[in-house]
């Protein structure tokens, strides 16, 4: 696949939100880039455990042994910690974590590309890197919060629209994910991904809309397939 010579300049950014969601226990993040595949690289989400996000020059090593620390019980500030701790390159590197509490902790290494910076609401962080200007971060939470009576997912995706909205990132984005964990469900039921897309937030919130009326179904097929609907009835509304 032939990429438009304007995205030929991509490098370090990122902007992200991570959140517990206290009603339902929901753990997720949303975030977008304008280079390809966020989802797979930056975004770690367990249920009942937490979130960690790495990005800028995204290491997944670092995703991972921060699920493993907070599944261990450590606190979000201390898995921070660990992770920081793990690496002689974390000048490189941005770092967030949500625990199963509700506490979160951020990093911000030296080396990230500006803007960047971190704002926290309750349960909610919000990071970004190589940002267009200093707002984005602060719209991010601005929609997040202004849209409380939303579904945790719907809630994230606002933020994201929001940061787009505040400038987002000085070139093109190329990639955006969704990713939802959910109590007693052993797997992120909500894991959707655009990832070359001329605009992955739009792309991520049109695959959120078909995704939703999904998800009970196949968490059925996943916890009782004896009798969970079929795929077809399942995706049945595709199409009507």
């Amino acid at each position: 696949m032939a990429l438009s010579p304007r995205w030929s300049r991509v490098d370090n950014m990122t902007f992200s939100i991570a959140a517990l969601c206290q009603k339902t226990g929901e753990f997720g993040c949303a975030l977008a880039t304008s280079s390809m595949a966020v989802g797979g690289r930056a975004a770690f989400v367990a249920p009942g455990i937490g979130v960690v996000l790495s990005q800028a020059r995204s290491d997944p090593r670092l995703g991972i042994l921060g699920l493993k620390r907070l599944e261990a019980g450590r606190s979000a500030q201390d898995t921070l910690n660990d992770v920081i701790a793990s690496t002689p390159h974390s000048a490189w590197r941005q770092l967030g974590v949500v625990d199963r509490e509700g506490r979160v902790a951020e990093f911000t290494g030296v080396q990230c590309a500006s803007a960047k910076g971190a704002r926290v609401s309750g349960e909610a962080l919000v990071i970004g890197n190589g940002l267009a200007n200093d707002v984005v971060v602060e719209a991010m939470l601005k929609g997040f919060d202004a849209a409380a009576d939303k579904p945790l997912s719907d809630r994230l995706l606002i933020a994201l629209e929001y940061g787009l909205d505040a400038g987002g990132e000085p070139y093109p984005l190329r990639s955006a994910a969704l990713k939802v964990a959910q109590p007693n469900v052993p797997f992120p039921p909500v894991d959707l991904r655009a990832d070359c897309s001329e605009a992955p937030i739009a792309d991520l919130r049109a695959m959120w809309t078909l995704w939703a009326p999904m998800v009970p179904g196949y968490v059925q097929r996943c916890l009782d397939p004896a009798s969970s609907p079929s795929a077809v009835e399942i995706e049945g509304h595709l199409s009507r």
